[in-house]
């Protein structure tokens, strides 16, 4: 990639009164409103724990799974070990979005925002697609509207010891953190949704590709 030296062009003045909370609330607030909370819609239990390869980590019954750490204080533990296998396991729609409830939104909730305690061993993973959408519902609400009061002050404020080795860094990099894990973590959701839809070599009713199939067979 050729290195880019041209200096920045500035059109115009600073903005004044930029508000960085907001404006680092509206960059997830876009994604989750227009790409992947819609992209969660209907979503079955079936395809919740669907394993689309063999050896996946999965969220189970409690004691089904073989996994190094099964853990979870409910009904349902969550796949897991450490240190991570290399490579690591192919992981499910349900793993995904437990680990976005408990390790991503749930831990900083709790951390900086006066959410429930969570951590992977003492957490209750969901057993079923619709209570896991209602609690993500509900952690990127408590997230998104506290991100959104944020001030120049509270952004740059250390996050403390709660991120351990990071306890220095400002709140304004964990809120990119975040923001990146979510994006990247729910994209995945949505290749699996793909895949599951795809799954027997044809495209699902109502999708894109099937409609495309029907003109070009003059149905």
């Amino acid at each position: 990639m050729t290195e880019h030296t041209e200096p920045l062009v500035h059109h115009g003045p600073a903005q004044p009164g930029l508000n960085w909370g907001t404006e680092l609330a509206d960059q997830l607030r876009w994604h989750w409103e227009n790409q992947a909370r819609p992209r969660l819609e209907g979503l079955s239990d079936e395809e919740y724990f669907w394993e689309p390869v063999q050896g996946c980590w999965n969220v189970r019954p409690r004691g089904t799974g073989d996994a190094p750490i099964q853990a979870g204080s409910g009904d349902y533990t969550c796949d897991w070990a450490y240190p991570e296998p290399d490579p690591a396991p192919v992981t499910t729609i349900a793993w995904r979005l437990s680990h976005i409830l408990c390790g991503v939104l749930g831990q900083r909730n709790a951390a900086h925002f006066g959410g429930p305690a969570a951590d992977y061993e003492s957490f209750e993973y969901p057993g079923n697609a619709a209570e896991a959408l209602a609690l993500l519902d509900e952690y990127y609400g408590r997230w998104i509207s506290h991100v959104s009061a944020l001030s120049e002050e509270d952004l740059a404020r250390p996050v403390g010891p709660a991120e351990g080795g990071w306890a220095e860094a400002p709140m304004a990099t964990l809120v990119l953190h975040i923001h990146r894990e979510l994006i990247h973590q729910l994209a995945e959701v949505a290749l699996l949704r793909d895949l599951y839809a795809h799954r027997d070599g044809a495209p699902a009713a109502g999708s894109v590709n099937s409609a495309a199939a029907r003109e070009d067979a003059g149905a």
